[in-house]
C-alpha cells in the first residue's frame, strides 16, 4: 500500500529503494517512542507539484526534535528542496508525506545521541474518507499538556489515538473524540475539532491540543471569508447542541460529521460552514484562491 519495487526514500542523507532501509530493533524510538514526525501532503496544481505549507510543516518537525532533545540539523528550507525532489523521483504530484526522525539504540532514559532521518511518500486519499462521520466520545482523554509536549507529534503520544480509535471502531463508529483533562473537548484521534454554533464557530484554543496546521489554515480562510470564529473552551454537552460540527487535519483535511454518540448535528451539512470551508481549503491547496485573487 505504502511502497513497491520502485519507490524511493531519503534515509540518513541519501535516496534510496525503500525496500533497501533497515531499522535498529534496539531503536529508543521502538522501545519508548522518542521519534518525532510529521504529515504532509502535496497537491497538483496547474504549476506543478506543490508541497502545502512546508515550512511550518517542518518548522514543527524540528520543534519536536528539540523539545525531545534529538540532534537535528536539517534547514527548512533543505528538507523543502528535499522533499521536491523525492516526489520527483517517484513520480508523484499528489502524495501525502511522512518525515520521520528516530533515535538510535540505547536502552537508558537519556535521549539517545544517533539520529535517523527518512522522508517516505505515497499516493493517499483523505484520511477519513468524504462522507459524514459517526463519532464516538471516547472514555480515553488527551494527554495533559503537563505530561508532554502536547503540540508536537512525538511517536509515542499517538498509542492514544490508537486506543481511542480501537475503542470507536470495535463499538461501530467511524471515529472517537477526546476530550481533555478539565472535560472541554480536545481533538478527535487525529484531527482538530470546529463547532458551529448559532451562525459562528468555535474551536478549542491551543494549549491542550495539537497545534493543527490545517487547523490554523481554516481559521485564516474564516478571516478572509468573513466567517466569525473563536477560539474558546467549550464541553461535550455544548457541542452536543451544536448545529454542525467538522474535523481538520493534513492527513484528513476538512470532514464533517453527521452524529456524535446519540446526538445527529440538524445543519444540512451542505449548508453549513464546514462545508463551504471545505470547498475553500481545497481550493487554497490547489492554489486557486491565489489565481482568482491575481484576476
Amino acid at each position: 500500500m505504502y511502497f513497491n519495487e520502485q519507490s524511493v526514500v531519503f534515509y540518513n542523507g541519501k535516496f534510496i529503494k525503500a525496500k533497501e532501509a533497515t531499522a535498529n530493533v534496539y531503536s529508543q524510538s521502538l522501545h519508548y517512542g522518542n521519534g518525532v514526525f510529521e504529515g504532509i501532503r502535496a497537491y497538483n496544481t496547474e504549476n506543478g507539484a506543490k508541497v502545502f505549507k512546508s515550512l511550518e510543516h517542518y518548522k514543527r518537525l524540528k520543534l519536536g526534535a528539540e523539545v525531545m532533545n534529538i540532534q537535528f540539523d536539517y534547514s527548512e528550507e533543505e528538507l523543502t528542496k528535499i522533499t521536491y525532489e523525492l516526489l520527483k523521483r517517484n513520480g508523484l504530484k499528489d502524495a501525502y508525506i511522512r518525515p520521520l526522525i528516530t533515535t538510535g539504540a540505547d536502552m537508558s532514559l537519556l535521549t539517545s545521541s544517533e539520529t535517523n532521518f527518512i522522508i517516505q511518500c505515497w499516493e493517499w486519499g483523505k484520511y477519513m474518507g468524504d462522507k459524514l462521520l459517526r463519532v464516538k466520545t471516547s472514555s480515553f482523554q488527551r494527554p495533559n499538556p503537563n505530561s508532554c509536549f502536547v503540540e508536537t507529534k512525538v511517536t509515542g503520544h499517538y498509542v492514544n489515538s490508537i486506543l481511542s480509535t480501537n475503542e470507536a471502531k470495535k463499538e461501530g463508529y467511524d471515529e472517537a473524540l477526546l476530550l481533555d483533562m478539565n472535560g472541554n473537548v480536545a481533538e478527535c484521534s487525529g484531527a482538530n475539532v470546529f463547532m458551529q454554533k448559532d451562525g459562528k464557530l468555535f474551536t478549542p484554543p491551543r494549549g491542550h491540543i495539537m497545534a493543527g496546521i490545517t487547523r490554523a489554515t481554516v481559521i485564516e480562510l474564516c478571516k478572509e471569508e468573513g466567517i466569525s470564529i473563536e477560539e474558546k473552551h467549550f464541553t461535550l454537552e455544548e457541542l452536543k447542541q451544536a448545529d454542525a460540527c467538522f474535523f481538520t487535519g493534513t492527513a484528513a483535511e476538512v470532514v464533517g460529521l453527521e452524529s456524535l454518540d446519540d446526538y445527529n448535528f440538524p445543519l444540512r451539512w451542505e449548508t453549513s460552514y464546514g462545508y463551504q470551508l471545505m470547498k475553500l481549503y481545497k481550493e487554497e491547496v490547489l492554489e486557486l484562491r491565489t489565481k482568482a485573487k491575481a484576476v
